[in-house]
């Protein structure tokens, strides 16, 4: 992978997902803005890593739902590097339950979290990356956003809206080089699905064409593609990395 920026802010990084996209981004060569909100020490342990591996990382904690946190964040990378020149929008929340007994405040709070806070990281962004007239944004959608989901209506709003505002951003950013695009995964290897039962497992896995949950590392390549210069000429584009279960 060819990157031309030097840095990158990486929302919930501290564990998951998030976590191996920051090793993967590490390992390509790129400094790492580890962000928390509240699991302070797997962020430290996650920038020893790192750093152990010859990598280059800070932490950097702070509640993406507090829009002047997100934004005093973005001021205090920009003041130590010199530059944002990319940020992974990955941090997110479920509440799940039936519509019919979910309260308006389950809703807008995972809409808070999931698609509010990353419209105020990539307005953000754009302000730090207009001024090199360079930079790239990967939005970590979901499969949800795409499906809808049976108990997840304020989590499929949430990542289809991400969706949409991704796109828009993609046409806004162009005209100064900037980059914007989503990922859509599918069933992960996480903590989460862990706790599933054999039984559940293989319910999921019978619906995927490639019949196994994906890993990490699977959405991290992706997301260190997206950024990365070798995907210089793609801007708007959802990349569903889900085994084909929904093409």
């Amino acid at each position: 992978m060819k990157f031309k920026g030097k840095n990158v802010l990486v929302t919930g990084a501290a564990s998951g997902i998030g976590r191996q996209i920051a090793l993967t981004l590490a390992g390509y060569g790129l400094k790492v803005w580890i962000n928390y909100r509240s699991r302070p020490q797997e962020a430290d342990a996650l920038k020893s890593e790192i750093e152990n591996g010859g990598g280059v990382a800070a932490v950097i904690g702070f509640d993406i739902a507090d829009e002047q946190a997100f934004i005093q964040s973005i001021k205090t990378i920009v003041e130590s590097d010199g530059e944002l020149s990319y940020l992974v929008n990955n941090a997110g929340i479920t509440n799940d339950k039936l519509a019919i007994r979910m309260k308006t405040e389950d809703f807008e709070s995972v809409l808070k979290v999931n698609l509010t806070s990353a419209f105020i990281g990539c307005r953000e962004a754009l302000k730090a990356m207009n001024k090199k007239r360079y930079g790239a944004i990967v939005n970590i959608s979901s499969i949800i956003g795409e499906t809808g989901n049976v108990g997840q209506v304020n989590y499929s709003a949430s990542k289809g809206g991400l969706i949409a505002m991704t796109k828009s951003f993609a046409l806004e950013a162009s005209a100064r080089g900037i980059r914007c695009n989503a990922i859509t995964p599918g069933f992960i290897e996480t903590e989460m699905t862990e706790n599933l039962s054999d039984d559940m497992k293989k319910v999921y896995t019978d619906k995927i064409p490639l019949k196994r949950f994906g890993r990490a590392e699977d959405v991290a390549q992706s997301v260190a593609f997206l950024l990365s210069d070798n995907a210089s000429y793609l801007t708007g584009v959802v990349l569903k990395v889900n085994g084909g279960m929904y093409m």
